[in-house]
Parts: structure tokens; C-alpha cells; sequence
């Protein structure tokens, strides 16, 4: 019996000693705005690693995408989330690593692995009931909140509104920018009649514009949505064609908002993106954070109302905007927690 215990004693002191020194991994992360997609999934993994004793992440919300995926694929940060536009803007090293050039930045794209994809959010047009407005062709005349003055969301929006609506910017309608946290006001004091915004259902700027009138959300029209132009630019890096049924985003958005679709479908364009690592994290560290993210996909949707409709779990290309001209792939520890938790990883998203 005393042998026995004194095994039990050295197995227990072994396991704490191996849980202690897995626990000293430190590792930086970097995400964008708290209470968002992102910065709740980066909070939840620093949870999950220390519950864990996977690794100390100390995380840094606020930041710029643009400039800690670069940081990313430098070594310079462990890990980071953000839409898969930015990666693959940087493997050409055209818009914002334009100065780096063709060569330098496909040296750094390739240093960039993705631990599990998200969609982020998703483009699509509403407006105060008050405002008169009953479709994407109504902005006509009308001043419509496209998002900041510069980046991937104005130009996004101004593309769905020329293809869905025929209308361009500062000829057919007035195109509004303001900076992201000034956009909620713009709607609410009617510095813009629209927005053709990237949200959620419910995100926290809808939740804030909703609160002060009964609005209404538009479906993209879905003869021009089934499309190939617009199937092309609905599915062009960094995002994806996406479609969820009308009674969720209804109870999403609440009872203050109406569902305006032909059918029973809500499509909109979805800005897909993940969590990432350099290429040079330890295989068995990235397989162990992948582990937890998958065994607390449940807790994880359950951190704030939108996270259910995010597609958290689902690999599928189409939906997840891997492969094809996204240049991240998934990092061999990512791969084999996918892989051992009965998920295919697409062979086209494999290093």
C-alpha cells in the first residue's frame, strides 16, 4: 500500500511538474476591438491556454491588422487574427506593403499559418424604417454610410452598391465615410439614410443604431446575387459568399428590426479571416491551442449572441474562404488537431 501511494505520489508530482513547465511557454497576442469577433476569440484563447496550462498569452487588444500581421510574419508576435484579405495583400506586397515590394512580401506571407478560419462579419444594407427606403435600389439620391474614409470596407461597400443597385459613388448617391467608431452616430443623427456596413446579427453597432428606431436589414437581391459577376466579386479574397436563413437573423436582430428577402434566405457578403501563427511555432503548441479552441466551441458561441452565426468549426472552403487565391494555410499542429477531432482539412488549406 505505502509503495503504491509513493507511485501515486511521484505520478501526481510529475504531472504537475510537466502542467507547470508547459505553462511557462509565454506568447504575445495581438487582435482589433474588444467585444468584436476577433478580440472576443483572442480573449477566449488566453483563457483556454492557461485553464490549460498550455501557455501565458498575453494579449494586446486595439491594434491594427495591417500592421500585426506584418509584425506576425516577422516573428515579431505569436499570434494574431484578422481577416484573410490582409495575408494575402502582403504575399504581393501591393496596398499597404506596397513599399516592401513583390519579393519581400511573398518572403513573409509565407511565414504566415492559420490555427482555425471565422467569419468575421457581414456586409449588407439597413437604414431607419423612417427613411422611407425599400430596397438596394432606393439609395438613389441618398446619402449612405459606406465605413472609413479609407481601406477594404468602403471599397467593399461601394462595390456591392454599383453591383446590386447600379449606383455609384458621388454620381448616383453620396457616399458617407467616417472612422469606425463615429459610424454608429452617423446613422443614428442621420449624417447618412443607409449603411452599407459589415455587422452582425446582432453586432454592437446595429444593437446601437437598432435601439433608437425600428429599422430594416436588406437581403442582397438574389437574382443578381446568383450571378457569376457577382458571384466573382462576393468570393474574391477575403471573403465569401454567404446565406443564412431569414428566422436567424431575425432573432438575432430582434423584434425592433424587419428581414427584407425574396425567399426565406438572407444573403449577404461575408469577410472571412482566422486566427494565426508564424510558420515557426512548435507543432506541439499549436496542435494543443487548436485543441482547446475545438473542445470549447461551445463556450466559445456562447461569449455574446453573434458568435453562433460565425461559422466557428466549419472548414469548408466556400464557406471558410480558404484556398484558391488565399494564400494561408494551416500550420501541421492546426492540421492534426482537425484531423484528430474527425474534421477533413481541405487538402488545398494543407502546408
Amino acid at each position: 500500500m505505502l509503495r503504491n501511494l509513493r507511485t501515486a505520489a511521484l505520478v501526481a508530482t510529475a504531472t504537475l511538474t510537466a502542467s507547470a513547465a508547459s505553462a511557462q511557454v509565454n506568447l504575445t497576442s495581438e487582435t482589433a476591438g474588444a467585444g468584436t469577433v476577433v478580440g472576443l476569440t483572442a480573449a477566449a484563447l488566453v483563457e483556454y491556454a492557461s485553464e490549460r496550462g498550455i501557455a501565458n498569452i498575453q494579449l494586446k487588444d486595439g491594434q491594427t491588422g495591417t500592421i500585426y500581421i506584418q509584425a506576425l510574419a516577422e516573428g515579431k508576435v505569436d499570434i494574431v487574427n484578422g481577416p484573410f484579405m490582409i495575408p494575402f495583400l502582403l504575399s504581393r506586397g501591393v496596398g499597404p506593403y506596397s513599399s516592401l515590394g513583390k519579393e519581400k512580401g511573398a518572403e513573409l506571407g509565407s511565414n504566415l499559418r492559420l490555427l482555425y478560419p471565422y467569419t468575421l462579419s457581414i456586409f449588407y444594407l439597413y437604414a431607419y424604417d423612417a427613411k422611407g427606403i425599400t430596397g438596394w435600389k432606393d439609395l438613389a439620391g441618398r446619402k449612405v454610410l459606406n465605413g472609413p474614409p479609407r481601406g477594404a470596407a468602403v471599397s467593399n461597400s461601394r462595390a456591392l452598391i454599383q453591383l446590386f443597385a447600379g449606383l455609384k459613388a458621388n454620381e448616383d448617391y453620396e457616399s458617407v465615410t467616417v472612422n469606425w467608431n463615429q459610424a454608429a452616430a452617423a446613422v443614428i443623427d442621420g449624417t447618412a439614410d443607409a449603411a452599407v456596413m459589415p455587422d452582425l446579427f446582432p453586432g454592437v453597432r446595429v444593437t446601437q443604431i437598432g435601439a433608437a428606431g425600428a429599422m430594416t436589414a436588406f437581403s442582397l437581391p438574389k437574382d443578381i446575387y446568383e450571378t457569376e459577376a457577382a458571384q466573382k466579386l462576393l468570393n474574391k479574397p477575403g471573403s465569401t459568399a454567404f446565406e443564412i436563413p431569414v428566422a436567424e437573423v431575425q432573432a438575432g436582430l430582434g423584434e425592433g428590426w424587419t428581414i427584407v428577402s425574396e425567399d426565406d434566405t438572407f444573403r449577404g457578403m461575408a469577410i472571412v479571416g482566422g486566427d494565426m501563427v508564424n510558420k515557426s511555432m512548435d507543432e506541439e503548441v499549436a496542435f494543443q491551442l487548436v485543441k482547446a479552441h475545438i473542445e470549447n466551441l461551445d463556450n466559445l458561441m456562447a461569449k455574446a449572441p453573434f458568435m453562433e452565426t460565425v461559422n466557428f468549426g466549419v472548414l469548408d472552403p466556400k464557406v471558410a474562404g480558404l484556398c484558391g487565391a488565399n494564400p494561408i494555410k494551416f500550420h501541421p499542429g492546426a492540421v492534426r488537431a482537425w484531423e484528430e477531432a474527425g474534421y477533413t482539412v481541405p487538402g488545398c488549406a494543407k502546408p
